[in-house]
């Protein structure tokens, strides 16, 4: 194991009146409140959400502030899932998929015939099925253009009758609530294997290169409302703080490792480069953008600077990456590594 050197940091660790099992159980309570008030936030979320839908046909201009507020309350329940994804995908796929695959994810589960009825709790659902709804008039065209290649596409549409939009307000969007109330009630500290969890940590810093990837052919994941630096942002603070709760655990296996201090100075130039950035959106991809051999002039641009970054950051194969650490650290913790092709929650 190539990160085998650091077990041996653990035998010269002092003693403690703490025991590894003591700090297990803090970490789990400690990820079990700190999750829960996070999914407590997404079913208040998307109760709000449910409450600014209109109960007939929408109309753009007529209903501009009801769809507003519809907006705001989804962007809610996206920081609410993002900053807990990493933790909970691991541990409940289904109802990770449920919540938040993307719309060609969910076209591959139902088959070829596609999914027709937009407002409905079957096929297409979760916050991207809702999200493709509430942006279907403002999608970018580069989105549409992947989207209508894909078998079984429907052109995304608001509700446009009074049955469709009771069904987008009662069904739909209940959907999701009755899958975050799932987890919710699901999320017990019996239930948390902080092992997984911590794996899916750095599973979702390794997919933070992962979103970018996909950004130039439109398949990002907030793809309808254009927000997936939002995400990303999102991502980064949700899983500094649940990382947070392993830092003391990990200083009295290893005080002298200095992976620990690595790890918080990648996350402080992640945010760094993504506070700098103006707005919600990533910056838009060069024209022949390859991610696998960019050119000199594309990396020149916004998004190749944005991306040779983040790559530098996160590189699972690079000492000093974040990803590299964390996974330094998850063998401190006794934890299980990290590595490409397993990567939790992403997709």
């Amino acid at each position: 194991m190539k990160h085998a050197a650091l077990l041996v940091v653990i035998a010269a660790a002092p003693a403690c009146s703490k025991t590894d099992a003591d700090y297990r159980a803090e970490v789990i309570a400690a990820i079990h409140s700190s999750v829960g008030d996070e999914l407590d936030e997404l079913m208040q979320a998307a109760r709000a959400l449910q409450a600014a839908a209109p109960s007939r046909a929408w109309n753009a201009t007529n209903d501009a502030e009801a769809i507003g507020r519809m907006r705001d309350a989804w962007k809610r329940t996206r920081i609410a899932y993002e900053h807990v994804e990493g933790a909970t995908s691991p541990l409940f796929r289904s109802l990770e998929f449920a919540m938040d695959a993307r719309y060609d994810d969910y076209l591959v589960d139902i088959g070829g015939a596609g999914d027709h009825e937009l407002f409905d709790a079957a096929g297409v659902i979760g916050m991207h099925g809702i999200e493709r709804i509430l942006y279907a008039p403002d999608t970018r065209r580069q989105v549409v253009d992947f989207e209508r290649m894909l078998d079984g596409y429907e052109p995304a549409a608001y509700p446009a009758t009074d049955d469709q939009a009771l069904a987008f307000k009662t069904v739909l969007v209940q959907k999701l609530i009755d899958d975050a109330g799932s987890l919710r009630a699901q999320w017990q500290p019996p239930a948390i294997d902080i092992g997984l969890a911590y794996q899916g940590l750095v599973g979702l810093m390794n997919e933070q290169m992962g979103k970018l990837d996909t950004a130039a052919t439109g398949e990002e994941e907030s793809r309808y409302a254009n927000v997936t630096l939002f995400d990303l942002r999102n991502n980064l603070e949700g899983t500094r703080q649940t990382y947070e709760l392993f830092r003391e655990w990990f200083h009295h296996r290893a005080p002298t490792a200095d992976s620990d201090a690595i790890v918080e100075a990648r996350f402080t130039e992640l945010a760094a480069l993504y506070k700098s950035l103006s707005g919600d959106s990533l910056p838009a991809a060069p024209a022949g953008w390859d991610p696998v051999h960019p050119t000199p002039a594309d990396l020149a641009t916004p998004f190749g600077m944005l991306w040779r970054m983040v790559l530098q950051n996160v590189d699972p194969d690079r000492e000093g990456s974040v990803v590299f650490e964390m996974n330094r650290v998850a063998v401190v913790l006794g934890f299980p590594e990290f590595s490409e092709g397993m990567t939790p929650g992403a997709r």
